[in-house]
C-alpha cells in the first residue's frame, strides 16, 4: 500500500547561468511515503527517488577552479520512518554487468515492491504484474539501489565524457563518492553499513570494500555477494588459462542433472564427484598436455563427458577443455535446444542445429521484459519520478566500452582489496551466495578465489556462504527467494554488531 503523491524536490538557490552556458545541473529527488506489512507488521518507509549530482573538484595550475559537475547518478532510496539511526543498518545495492542497473536485485529481492514473472516452467505473461515484497530486506535494513553512470538513469553531464566512469578504477570511485554523499547528508555516519552485489556487482563491492577504508575512513560491517565473481581469471577461458575449464565442471554437471542425464542419482553425489574430479584429475591431465598417455586421456575423456553430459566423442574433439557457452549450445543439441548462461534450468529453441554459440540467453530474454514493465510503471505512477530519458536495465555498449587498463597484463582480481579490507577491520563480515545452475559465475570457481583470500585462519569464520538450487539472478526461483531473503536477514542482523 503506498501514498504516492509525491514532495517536490527542494528549491535550491543557484546562481544565474551565463547567457551562453546550460545551468547546471542539481539534484531532483522526489519522496514518497509509503507502508508495507510484514508478519502482520506495518513497516511505514520513506522513498526517494532521482538523480543526485556527482561532482569533481577541479585544479588548475595548483589553484581551485571550482567544484565541477560531471554526472548524475540515479538512485533509490528507502529508510524506515521514526528509525535510530544509530541502530538502523543502511545496505547500498548494485548489480554488476558491468552495465547493468541495480532492477534486477531491487526489483526481483530486496526492494519493498517485487516484479511478478515467475520461473522457468510458470513464466507471467505480459503485461505482467507488481506486489509488495513480505520478503524485503527493508525489514532489517535501510535500502540504498545505485544505478553507475550509463546504466539506468545516470549519465554524464553535457560536455561530460562517459569514459571516465567505464572502467574499473573509476566505477569504484564515482560509486563511493555517492555512498559517501548519501551517508554524509543523511547523517548515517553511525549506522551499521553494508554493501550488496550481484555478478560484476560483487567485484565492485570489495573492490569499494577497500577503496571506503582508504579513501574516507568509511568501514563497512558486511559485503553480501550474490553470484560472486572476486577473480575473472577463474572465469575467462582464453588460450593458456586451463583455470576455468576445471571449475565450470561442477555447474555443468548440475546443469545436466537438471535435465535429466544423471538419470536418479541425487544431485549432492553428481557435485561431489564432478568436484572432486575438477580438483585432482581433470587440472592433472590439463598440464600434462601432450604427455598425458593414450590411458589416461581416454580415462578422462570418458569421465569428463559422463559428469557433463556431453558426448565423448565431444569432449575429446575439444581436447578436454569444455568452454561454457559452447557446452550450453551443445547440451540439448540433440533437441533443438540450448539452455540458458545465466539459469541451466531455461531452455529455447535454437533455429541452426549446427551454431557453435547460443544466439539468445533464455535466462534473460524470459524475464528481462517483466522486469523492464514493472520498473518503468513503478518508478513514474508509485515513486513519482519522471524523466524522458530510457531506463537501461542492460548496456550492452557500456561492457564492450568497459576498461581494465589497471590490471594490464594480469587478472582482473579483488582478492587482495577485500583481503585487505578484511584485516584492517576484523569486524567485517561477508556473506557469499551461489547458484548450483548459475552458469556465468560458477560456485566452484568462487569458492576457489574465498580459498585464495589474505586472511589470517581466524578471520575464516566471516565468510558465510549459501547454496540453492537456482541459477544467477536466483530469486526468480520463489523456494530460493524466500530462503535467501531469510539467510540474508539473519546475516544483516548478526552482522549489524547492534
Amino acid at each position: 500500500m503506498s501514498d504516492t503523491t509525491p514532495e517536490a524536490p527542494e528549491e535550491k538557490i543557484e546562481k544565474p547561468a551565463a547567457a551562453d552556458s546550460a545551468p547546471e545541473p542539481v539534484d531532483d529527488l522526489v519522496t514518497t511515503h509509503h507502508t508495507l506489512t510484514v508478519k502482520r507488521r506495518k513497516l511505514a518507509y520513506t522513498a526517494q527517488a532521482g538523480r543526485v549530482v556527482l561532482r569533481q573538484e577541479v585544479v588548475k595550475d595548483g589553484k581551485s577552479a571550482g567544484h565541477k559537475p560531471k554526472a548524475e547518478v540515479f538512485l533509490t532510496a528507502y529508510t524506515l520512518d521514526d528509525a535510530d539511526p544509530g541502530t538502523r543498518p543502511v545496505t547500498f545495492a548494485f548489480n554488476g554487468g558491468p552495465g547493468s542497473s541495480s532492477v534486477w536485485l531491487h526489483m526481483g529481492l530486496l526492494g519493498p515492491r517485487r516484479v511478478l514473472s515467475g520461473d522457468v516452467d510458470d513464466l507471467v505473461p505480459p503485461p505482467y504484474g507488481l506486489e509488495d515484497n513480505a520478503e524485503s530486506l527493508l525489514a532489517h535494513s535501510d535500502l540504498v539501489f545505485i544505478d553507475p553512470v550509463a546504466t539506468g538513469y545516470s549519465r554524464t553531464v553535457d560536455g561530460g565524457e562517459s569514459k571516465d566512469y567505464l572502467g574499473f578504477k573509476g566505477d569504484i570511485e564515482s560509486v563511493a563518492e555517492i555512498i559517501r554523499l548519501w551517508v554524509s547528508r543523511n547523517e548515517r555516519w553511525l549506522s551499521p553499513k553494508f554493501l550488496a552485489g550481484e555478478s560484476y556487482g560483487t567485484l565492485r563491492a570489495a573492490g569499494l570494500a577497500g577503496h571506503l577504508q582508504d579513501r574516507y575512513g568509511l568501514y563497512l560491517n558486511g559485503l553480501l555477494l550474490i553470484s560472486s565473481v572476486l577473480d575473472m581469471g577463474t572465469l575467462r577461458f582464453h588460450e593458456g588459462n586451463d583455470l576455468p575449464y576445471s571449475l565450470f565442471v561442477p555447474t555443468y554437471a548440475a546443469i545436466a542433472h537438471y535435465h535429466g542425464l544423471h538419470g536418479d542419482r541425487p544431485l549432492d553425489d553428481v557435485l561431489a564427484d564432478a568436484e572432486d574430479f575438477a580438483s585432482k584429475e581433470l587440472p592433472w591431465a590439463l598440464a600434462r598436455g601432450a604427455r598425458l598417455s593414450t590411458q589416461d586421456r581416454a580415462e578422462a575423456v570418458a569421465t569428463l563427458a559422463s559428469l557433463t553430459g556431453l558426448s565423448e566423442s565431444y569432449v575429446d574433439r575439444v581436447n578436454l577443455r569444455i568452454e561454457h557457452v559452447r557446452f550450453f549450445t551443445e547440451l540439448l543439441r540433440d533437441r533443438g535446444l540450448t539452455v540458458g548462461r545465466m539459469d541451466g534450468r531455461f531452455t529455447t529453441w535454437e533455429v541452426d542445429g549446427g551454431r557453435e554459440h547460443t544466439s539468445d540467453d533464455p535466462s534473460i530474454s524470459r524475464i528481462i521484459g517483466a522486469y523492464s514493465a514493472a520498473f518503468n510503471h513503478y518508478i513514474r505512477s508509485e515513486l513519482g519520478y519522471q524523466n524522458d530519458l530510457p531506463y537501461e536495465i542492460l548496456s550492452g555498449e557500456t561492457f564492450q566500452a568497459w576498461s581494465y587498463k589497471e590490471f594490464e597484463g594480469r587478472s582482473v582480481s579483488v582478492v587482495e582489496s577485500v583481503s585487505a579490507a578484511m584485516r584492517a577491520n576484523p569486524h567485517l563480515k561477508v556473506h557469499v551466495a551461489f547458484g548450483h545452475y548459475d552458469g556465468a559465475t560458477a560456485y566452484f570457481a568462487s569458492e576457489h578465489v574465498l580459498a585464495q583470500l589474505q586472511i589470517p585462519d581466524e578471520l575464516r569464520d566471516n565468510i558465510d556462504t549459501a547454496y540453492y538450487p537456482a541459477g544467477h539472478m536466483m530469486y526468480v526461483h520463489e523456494p530460493t527467494r524466500l530462503q535467501q531473503a531469510k539467510d540474508l536477514g539473519d546475516f544483516v542482523k548478526k552482522a549489524s554488531n547492534r
